[in-house]
């Protein structure tokens, strides 16, 4: 019974049941009164109506006999006269039973329109003579007539009746009207109305719970595109039916817009709870590198300035008392002040090119020419360290880039291979065309990168051998500077391991457009 379709049938039978049992109460309680009203205003009318048709026929010289004569012609057809006719269409539109008695005559003359006129006859003389045993209660009275309500024994009836005098003063009249009828006619009518008052509640009960499917269906899809709505669930659409109800479909398309609207709410929503995530992560991410940087700042400055500090100390203590041994002392210090301020410079270079400070100056260079101006810059650190450096580039390769920056590429990737350089200690440079851009390779013989280390290569700080770095003075930047410098050319850089050695490569534009 939660269906609307089940409760609008359960409304509609429960409306038509107490209609019903309204126009009953109204029937039972009402109907005679009011029947008892409409007759004596037709009584009190006819009345009006026939004395007045009687005062005209008398100022006319028409008598009472002549009005109320009925006669057949020679053709059979009958005539009447017109108070004759005025009390038939009275009698017969009222269902009044009415008798006159003429008294102005030396016979008295009775006029009828009742079959049985001997007992309305008796009725009237009694009245008139006061000689009436019957039960009655004077409705209304005036002063030629009476209306009154009789209960006549004889008979076991009621009776509505009017009786007395009409202006004239010689004719009589009675005008009588059972009341039983209109109890039988409630009683017949109230039995009529259940009989109709049930078909029409299940006939109707039907028709409702048929038609409100119109409604209930659309209604019922409504439902569960709020369900899945509540659910997040924004792929069901309502598709509106032939002939729709305009509210329905009002709610229908409004329901629509509503689900497209929380869809692309929620997805920027969602976008936005993303993105957010991607912010808390980053600066995660970037509040551990800060610590990590810190960490290993120190713990790169530390050993410098340990050995810095030692020997400063000991030259303080006069512990270098021949010149060979203050010498020396100078030159570690010296040696490692140095590496301190390598390292310094490079962490300005790196944190300039993060932060985008450090602009990219776009210019068409040879490419051949620069890297032989790396080699030849680099010839005494490779005759010390017994590398054989092969570059047999000959004709000119123009690209597109930052010339110091790519400089400086060429340079950590030529002293990463010098240092790194092992076996045959040979390290070869190549230029290789693809397309619109150059592949620049720098390879060294030697032990490979293990794998698991290759990913972490570009990372600020990152030692694959900290004890072999630490010798030839490196921080674990220079490469981190690359990925940098790359990154601000829109071009790639990456490391690939070889049975023998290392290739570590880059690319550069080399199209003729600017």
């Amino acid at each position: 019974m939660k269906t609307m379709r089940a409760r609008l049938t359960v409304t509609y039978i429960a409306l038509v049941a107490i209609m019903i049992a309204v126009i009953w109460g109204v029937n039972c309680w009402y109907l005679e009164d009011f029947y008892v009203r409409e007759k004596l205003d037709s009584l009190n009318d006819a009345y009006e109506a026939i004395d007045s048709q009687i005062t005209e026929n008398e100022e006319q010289g028409i008598s009472i006999g002549e009005a109320m004569k009925q006669e057949q012609d020679k053709d059979g057809n009958i005539t009447e006269g017109n108070l004759r006719r005025l009390v038939r269409e009275f009698s017969d539109k009222t269902n009044v039973s009415i008798l006159m008695i003429d008294n102005g005559t030396s016979e008295t003359a009775i006029y009828s329109t009742a079959r049985d006129a001997k007992f309305l006859k008796d009725r009237a003389d009694r009245y008139i003579f006061g000689q009436t045993h019957a039960n009655f209660k004077i409705l209304e009275e005036y002063d030629n007539y009476k209306i009154q309500q009789t209960f006549d024994p004889w008979r076991d009836g009621m009776y509505l009746e009017s009786w007395g005098f009409f202006s004239d003063n010689s004719t009589a009249f009675i005008m009588s009207v059972p009341l039983s009828s209109i109890r039988e006619s409630v009683a017949l009518s109230n039995r009529f109305l259940a009989y109709v008052g049930f078909l029409a509640a299940v006939v109707g009960a039907i028709v409702v719970y048929f038609l409100t499917k119109r409604i209930a269906r659309p209604l019922g899809e409504l439902s569960v595109l709020s369900g899945k709505m509540s659910n997040l669930d924004f792929d069901l659409k309502y598709e509106p039916q032939k002939n729709e109800v305009e509210e329905i479909l009002v709610l229908g398309n409004s329901m629509n817009t509503l689900s497209e609207r929380l869809k692309e709410s929620i997805g920027e929503l969602k976008s936005v709870n993303n993105q957010l995530q991607k912010d808390i992560e980053e600066k995660t991410r970037i509040d551990e590198m800060r610590k990590e940087f810190i960490a290993n700042v120190s713990h790169e400055l530390k050993t410098p300035i340990a050995l810095i500090q030692g020997y400063a100390e000991g030259l303080q203590e006069g512990l270098g008392e021949d010149k060979e041994s203050r010498d020396y002392y100078c030159d570690v210090i010296v040696d490692e002040a140095g590496k301190m301020n390598k390292m310094v410079k490079q962490l300005l270079t790196l944190s300039s090119l993060e932060s985008g400070n450090d602009k990219t100056v776009m210019e068409r260079f040879d490419l051949v020419e620069l890297i032989r101006g790396v080699v030849s810059a680099a010839h005494i650190m490779i005759q010390q360290k017994g590398v054989e450096v092969r570059f047999d580039e000959q004709g000119p390769v123009q690209v597109w880039a930052d010339e110091f920056k790519i400089e400086e590429v060429v340079t950590n990737y030529l002293s990463n291979a010098v240092n790194h350089a092992d076996g045959e200690k040979v390290i070869s440079i190549r230029i290789r065309q693809e397309q619109k851009r150059v592949r620049v390779s720098v390879f060294n013989t030697g032990a490979p990168i293990p794998e698991e280390a290759l990913p972490n290569l570009w990372t600020k700080f990152y030692k694959v051998d900290k004890a072999r770095t630490r010798a030839y003075g490196g921080s674990g930047i220079g490469l981190s500077i690359v990925k940098a410098i790359m990154d601000a050319h829109h071009q790639e850089c990456g490391v690939e391991n070889w049975e023998n050695g290392v290739e570590f490569w880059f690319t550069l534009d080399s199209s003729t457009e600017c």
